[in-house]
Protein backbone atom coordinates (compact mmCIF):
# COMPACT_ATOMS: atom_id res chain seq x y z
CA UNK A 1 0.00 0.00 0.00
CA UNK A 2 1.56 4.01 -1.03
CA UNK A 3 2.31 5.91 2.37
CA UNK A 4 0.26 8.15 3.65
CA UNK A 5 1.03 11.67 3.02
CA UNK A 6 1.27 13.42 6.70
CA UNK A 7 1.34 17.07 6.79
CA UNK A 8 2.00 18.38 10.35
CA UNK A 9 0.60 21.67 11.49
CA UNK A 10 2.49 23.15 14.30
CA UNK A 11 5.83 22.10 15.77
CA UNK A 12 5.65 23.20 18.81
CA UNK A 13 6.52 20.15 21.75
CA UNK A 14 3.46 18.19 20.62
CA UNK A 15 3.67 19.03 17.19
CA UNK A 16 7.32 17.63 17.25
CA UNK A 17 6.09 14.45 19.14
CA UNK A 18 3.29 13.88 16.60
CA UNK A 19 5.80 14.12 13.98
CA UNK A 20 7.89 11.83 15.15
CA UNK A 21 5.26 9.08 15.98
CA UNK A 22 3.57 9.53 13.23
CA UNK A 23 7.16 8.31 11.21
CA UNK A 24 7.76 5.69 13.41
CA UNK A 25 4.69 3.96 12.32
CA UNK A 26 6.65 3.41 8.62
CA UNK A 27 3.13 3.92 6.52
CA UNK A 28 3.70 8.03 6.03
CA UNK A 29 5.50 10.92 4.19
CA UNK A 30 6.32 13.43 6.27
CA UNK A 31 5.77 17.09 5.63
CA UNK A 32 5.71 20.22 8.09
CA UNK A 33 4.01 23.48 7.86
CA UNK A 34 5.65 25.86 10.88
CA UNK A 35 5.39 29.46 10.68
CA UNK A 36 8.28 30.20 13.25
CA UNK A 37 11.63 29.94 10.70
CA UNK A 38 14.82 28.89 12.75
CA UNK A 39 12.29 25.95 14.25
CA UNK A 40 10.74 25.32 11.09
CA UNK A 41 14.35 24.62 9.90
CA UNK A 42 15.51 22.66 13.52
CA UNK A 43 12.09 20.52 13.22
CA UNK A 44 13.01 19.53 9.62
CA UNK A 45 17.11 18.85 10.50
CA UNK A 46 16.16 16.74 13.43
CA UNK A 47 13.71 14.15 11.42
CA UNK A 48 15.26 14.63 7.84
CA UNK A 49 11.74 16.18 6.79
CA UNK A 50 12.53 17.60 3.23
CA UNK A 51 9.09 19.21 2.45
CA UNK A 52 8.60 22.18 4.44
CA UNK A 53 5.85 25.46 4.37
CA UNK A 54 6.31 28.70 6.12
CA UNK A 55 2.19 29.20 5.15
CA UNK A 56 -0.82 27.10 6.00
CA UNK A 57 -2.32 27.72 3.06
CA UNK A 58 0.40 27.01 0.79
CA UNK A 59 0.39 23.42 2.71
CA UNK A 60 -3.01 22.98 2.10
CA UNK A 61 -2.32 23.40 -1.61
CA UNK A 62 0.12 20.29 -1.44
CA UNK A 63 -3.11 18.62 -1.07
CA UNK A 64 -2.12 15.98 1.72
CA UNK A 65 -3.88 13.02 2.67
CA UNK A 66 -3.69 14.02 6.11
CA UNK A 67 -3.78 16.88 8.12
CA UNK A 68 -2.47 16.45 12.05
CA UNK A 69 -3.63 19.94 13.61
CA UNK A 70 -1.10 20.77 16.46
CA UNK A 71 -1.55 24.65 16.78
CA UNK A 72 -2.99 26.49 19.85
CA UNK A 73 -6.85 25.57 19.89
CA UNK A 74 -8.48 28.79 19.31
CA UNK A 75 -7.10 27.89 15.53
CA UNK A 76 -8.18 24.04 15.31
CA UNK A 77 -11.65 24.75 13.72
CA UNK A 78 -10.91 27.15 11.07
CA UNK A 79 -7.75 25.08 9.83
CA UNK A 80 -9.70 21.72 10.76
CA UNK A 81 -12.86 23.96 8.08
CA UNK A 82 -10.10 24.83 5.37
CA UNK A 83 -8.50 21.11 5.20
CA UNK A 84 -11.83 19.56 5.60
CA UNK A 85 -13.17 21.11 2.46
CA UNK A 86 -10.08 20.01 0.32
CA UNK A 87 -11.32 16.63 1.15
CA UNK A 88 -7.90 15.65 3.71
CA UNK A 89 -8.62 13.60 6.54
CA UNK A 90 -7.80 15.42 10.27
CA UNK A 91 -6.54 14.44 13.48
CA UNK A 92 -6.85 17.43 15.32
CA UNK A 93 -5.14 18.21 18.93
CA UNK A 94 -7.44 18.84 22.15
CA UNK A 95 -9.58 20.32 22.71
CA UNK A 96 -11.50 20.70 20.03
CA UNK A 97 -11.59 24.51 20.28
CA UNK A 98 -12.16 27.12 23.22
CA UNK A 99 -15.49 28.28 22.04
CA UNK A 100 -18.57 26.64 19.58
CA UNK A 101 -17.78 29.03 17.25
CA UNK A 102 -17.78 27.37 14.03
CA UNK A 103 -18.48 23.66 14.50
CA UNK A 104 -21.52 23.84 12.48
CA UNK A 105 -19.67 24.56 9.48
CA UNK A 106 -17.03 22.48 10.29
CA UNK A 107 -19.24 19.40 10.68
CA UNK A 108 -21.01 20.50 7.40
CA UNK A 109 -17.91 19.96 5.50
CA UNK A 110 -16.65 17.10 7.00
CA UNK A 111 -19.84 14.97 5.95
CA UNK A 112 -20.12 16.67 2.78
CA UNK A 113 -16.55 15.33 2.11
CA UNK A 114 -16.25 12.21 3.56
CA UNK A 115 -13.19 13.07 5.43
CA UNK A 116 -12.09 10.84 8.46
CA UNK A 117 -12.07 13.15 11.39
CA UNK A 118 -10.50 12.59 15.53
CA UNK A 119 -9.74 14.49 18.29
CA UNK A 120 -6.38 13.48 20.07
CA UNK A 121 -7.12 12.62 23.68
CA UNK A 122 -4.38 10.30 24.17
CA UNK A 123 -5.36 8.39 27.24
CA UNK A 124 -7.74 6.37 25.21
CA UNK A 125 -4.88 4.78 23.72
CA UNK A 126 -3.60 4.17 26.83
CA UNK A 127 -3.27 0.25 27.44
CA UNK A 128 -4.43 0.69 31.17
CA UNK A 129 -7.78 2.84 30.13
CA UNK A 130 -8.51 0.70 27.10
CA UNK A 131 -8.00 -2.32 29.46
CA UNK A 132 -10.40 -0.65 31.70
CA UNK A 133 -12.86 -0.24 29.46
CA UNK A 134 -13.28 -3.65 28.28
CA UNK A 135 -13.76 -4.81 31.57
CA UNK A 136 -16.65 -1.98 32.29
CA UNK A 137 -18.20 -2.14 29.10
CA UNK A 138 -18.68 -6.17 29.75
CA UNK A 139 -20.88 -5.72 32.84
CA UNK A 140 -19.03 -8.14 34.80
CA UNK A 141 -18.58 -5.68 38.05
CA UNK A 142 -22.33 -4.16 37.12
CA UNK A 143 -23.26 -0.98 36.70
CA UNK A 144 -20.60 2.39 37.52
CA UNK A 145 -22.30 4.42 40.34
CA UNK A 146 -19.70 6.97 41.06
CA UNK A 147 -15.95 8.22 39.85
CA UNK A 148 -13.58 10.27 41.47
CA UNK A 149 -10.55 11.02 39.58
CA UNK A 150 -7.17 12.90 41.16
CA UNK A 151 -4.58 13.61 39.15
CA UNK A 152 -1.84 16.81 39.61
CA UNK A 153 1.95 17.03 38.33
CA UNK A 154 4.66 19.85 38.68
CA UNK A 155 3.53 21.15 34.54
CA UNK A 156 7.38 24.10 35.08
CA UNK A 157 8.71 20.64 35.59
CA UNK A 158 7.81 19.20 32.60
CA UNK A 159 6.65 22.11 30.43
CA UNK A 160 9.06 25.04 31.07
CA UNK A 161 7.90 27.28 28.70
CA UNK A 162 4.68 27.34 29.36
CA UNK A 163 4.65 31.33 30.10
CA UNK A 164 5.63 31.57 26.37
CA UNK A 165 2.91 29.62 25.17
CA UNK A 166 -0.65 29.16 24.28
CA UNK A 167 -0.94 28.26 28.08
CA UNK A 168 -1.06 31.86 29.50
CA UNK A 169 -4.79 33.01 28.03
CA UNK A 170 -8.35 31.02 28.29
CA UNK A 171 -8.65 32.20 24.50
CA UNK A 172 -5.91 30.50 23.46
CA UNK A 173 -6.71 27.38 25.16
CA UNK A 174 -4.61 27.80 28.02
CA UNK A 175 -5.19 26.84 32.21
CA UNK A 176 -6.01 24.01 33.83
CA UNK A 177 -9.58 23.01 32.24
CA UNK A 178 -8.66 23.49 29.49
CA UNK A 179 -4.80 21.79 29.00
CA UNK A 180 -5.01 18.92 31.50
CA UNK A 181 -8.65 18.47 32.70
CA UNK A 182 -9.99 17.98 29.80
CA UNK A 183 -7.86 14.97 29.09
CA UNK A 184 -9.32 13.58 32.51
CA UNK A 185 -12.68 14.56 32.02
CA UNK A 186 -12.71 12.67 28.63
CA UNK A 187 -11.35 9.79 29.97
CA UNK A 188 -13.77 9.68 32.49
CA UNK A 189 -16.73 10.37 30.03
CA UNK A 190 -15.18 7.12 27.81
CA UNK A 191 -15.16 4.80 30.67
CA UNK A 192 -18.61 5.63 32.10
CA UNK A 193 -20.80 8.19 29.73
CA UNK A 194 -20.97 11.59 29.44
CA UNK A 195 -21.28 14.49 31.47
CA UNK A 196 -25.13 15.87 31.91
CA UNK A 197 -24.20 18.58 34.89
CA UNK A 198 -21.37 20.19 36.32
CA UNK A 199 -20.21 22.36 39.19
CA UNK A 200 -16.75 23.54 39.34
CA UNK A 201 -14.44 25.69 41.08
CA UNK A 202 -10.80 27.08 40.32
CA UNK A 203 -8.12 28.97 41.36
CA UNK A 204 -4.70 30.46 40.52
CA UNK A 205 -2.40 29.42 43.79
CA UNK A 206 1.15 29.33 42.87
CA UNK A 207 1.77 28.77 38.87
CA UNK A 208 4.45 31.43 38.28
CA UNK A 209 3.95 33.74 35.73
CA UNK A 210 0.61 33.34 34.44
CA UNK A 211 -3.07 34.33 35.95
CA UNK A 212 -4.86 31.32 34.63
CA UNK A 213 -6.44 28.74 36.96
CA UNK A 214 -3.52 25.71 38.15
CA UNK A 215 -6.14 24.10 40.55
CA UNK A 216 -9.75 22.91 39.51
CA UNK A 217 -12.52 20.48 41.38
CA UNK A 218 -15.39 19.82 39.61
CA UNK A 219 -18.28 17.62 40.41
CA UNK A 220 -20.23 15.91 37.72
CA UNK A 221 -23.84 14.42 37.16
CA UNK A 222 -23.13 11.49 34.29
CA UNK A 223 -26.69 9.71 33.83
CA UNK A 224 -27.40 8.36 37.26
CA UNK A 225 -23.19 8.23 38.15
CA UNK A 226 -21.77 11.02 40.19
CA UNK A 227 -18.35 11.98 39.44
CA UNK A 228 -15.47 14.44 40.95
CA UNK A 229 -12.32 15.61 39.18
CA UNK A 230 -9.24 17.20 41.02
CA UNK A 231 -6.64 18.20 39.28
CA UNK A 232 -3.84 20.82 39.70
CA UNK A 233 -0.32 21.86 37.98
CA UNK A 234 2.02 22.56 40.91
CA UNK A 235 2.19 19.00 42.91
CA UNK A 236 5.62 17.89 42.78
CA UNK A 237 4.79 13.87 42.30
CA UNK A 238 3.54 12.99 38.75
CA UNK A 239 -0.04 11.09 39.97
CA UNK A 240 -2.82 10.18 38.17
CA UNK A 241 -5.93 7.82 39.26
CA UNK A 242 -9.54 6.82 38.30
CA UNK A 243 -11.71 4.99 40.76
CA UNK A 244 -14.83 3.66 39.67
CA UNK A 245 -17.54 2.08 41.94
CA UNK A 246 -20.04 -0.21 40.29
CA UNK A 247 -22.44 -2.41 41.58
CA UNK A 248 -20.25 -5.67 42.09
CA UNK A 249 -16.69 -4.50 42.35
CA UNK A 250 -14.61 -1.61 42.40
CA UNK A 251 -11.75 -0.28 40.02
CA UNK A 252 -9.08 1.94 40.02
CA UNK A 253 -6.46 3.09 37.52
CA UNK A 254 -3.19 3.93 38.30
CA UNK A 255 -1.33 5.36 35.89
CA UNK A 256 1.65 6.66 37.34
CA UNK A 257 1.96 2.96 39.43
CA UNK A 258 0.65 1.08 35.24
CA UNK A 259 -1.36 -0.97 36.69
CA UNK A 260 -5.11 -1.30 37.60
CA UNK A 261 -6.75 -2.97 40.37
CA UNK A 262 -10.36 -4.37 41.39
CA UNK A 263 -11.89 -5.70 44.83
CA UNK A 264 -14.94 -7.58 44.61
CA UNK A 265 -16.05 -7.32 48.06
CA UNK A 266 -14.99 -6.06 51.26
CA UNK A 267 -12.76 -9.16 52.63
CA UNK A 268 -12.02 -10.55 49.03
CA UNK A 269 -9.00 -10.24 47.26
CA UNK A 270 -7.39 -7.07 45.15
CA UNK A 271 -6.79 -8.20 42.03
CA UNK A 272 -3.91 -6.39 40.85
CA UNK A 273 -3.44 -6.36 36.85
CA UNK A 274 0.03 -4.91 36.14
CA UNK A 275 0.67 -3.58 32.38
CA UNK A 276 4.56 -3.41 31.42
CA UNK A 277 5.83 -0.01 31.30
CA UNK A 278 5.87 1.78 27.84
CA UNK A 279 7.56 4.78 26.24
CA UNK A 280 5.12 7.83 25.94
CA UNK A 281 5.78 7.86 22.21
CA UNK A 282 4.47 4.11 22.36
CA UNK A 283 0.71 5.69 22.81
CA UNK A 284 1.27 8.08 20.20
CA UNK A 285 2.16 5.93 18.11
CA UNK A 286 -0.61 3.42 18.83
CA UNK A 287 -2.98 6.97 18.11
CA UNK A 288 -1.25 7.17 14.76
CA UNK A 289 -1.95 3.57 13.71
CA UNK A 290 -5.06 3.29 15.00
CA UNK A 291 -5.82 6.64 13.14
CA UNK A 292 -4.45 5.58 9.71
CA UNK A 293 -6.34 2.39 10.50
CA UNK A 294 -9.39 4.81 10.22
CA UNK A 295 -8.54 6.37 7.00
CA UNK A 296 -7.86 3.36 5.37
CA UNK A 297 -11.65 1.83 6.66
CA UNK A 298 -10.02 -0.99 9.03
CA UNK A 299 -11.57 0.29 12.37
CA UNK A 300 -12.79 3.62 14.32
CA UNK A 301 -11.10 6.50 15.31
CA UNK A 302 -10.13 6.59 19.22
CA UNK A 303 -12.16 9.95 19.74
CA UNK A 304 -14.93 11.22 17.34
CA UNK A 305 -15.60 14.35 16.61
CA UNK A 306 -18.61 13.97 18.35
CA UNK A 307 -16.85 13.00 21.54
CA UNK A 308 -14.76 15.67 21.35
CA UNK A 309 -17.57 18.47 20.75
CA UNK A 310 -18.95 16.89 23.73
CA UNK A 311 -15.78 17.45 26.20
CA UNK A 312 -15.41 20.91 24.68
CA UNK A 313 -19.14 21.49 25.61
CA UNK A 314 -17.96 20.06 29.38
CA UNK A 315 -14.47 22.50 29.47
CA UNK A 316 -16.49 25.77 28.66
CA UNK A 317 -19.80 24.92 31.03
CA UNK A 318 -17.30 24.51 33.98
CA UNK A 319 -15.22 27.76 32.67
CA UNK A 320 -18.41 29.51 33.03
CA UNK A 321 -19.31 27.43 36.48
CA UNK A 322 -16.13 28.94 37.62
CA UNK A 323 -17.57 32.55 36.79
CA UNK A 324 -20.70 32.25 37.79
CA UNK A 325 -20.12 29.66 41.13
CA UNK A 326 -23.40 27.65 39.76
CA UNK A 327 -24.43 24.20 38.20
CA UNK A 328 -24.19 24.42 34.81
CA UNK A 329 -26.24 21.89 32.19
CA UNK A 330 -24.36 20.58 29.63
CA UNK A 331 -27.12 20.32 26.54
CA UNK A 332 -28.11 23.75 27.53
CA UNK A 333 -24.62 25.15 26.30
CA UNK A 334 -24.78 27.12 22.96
Amino acid sequence: MAKHRVLIVGTGSIGERQLRCFGETDRVELSLCEINGPLRTRIADRYNVKTTFADFNEAVTSRPDVAVICTPAHLHIPMATTLANKGIHILCEKPLSVSLDGVNELIRAIDRQGVTFAIAYIFRCHPLARACKEALDSGRFGKPLNLVNVAGQHFPFYRPAYRETYYTHHKTGGGTIQDALTHMINLGEWLVGPVDHLTADAAHLILDGVDVEDTVHVLTRQGDLLGCYAHNQHQAPNTCSFTVVCERATLRIEFHHQRWTYQESPQGDLHVQQVAATERDANFITQANLFLDAVEGRGEVPCTLAAGLQTLRVNLAALKSVEERTWKTISNLS
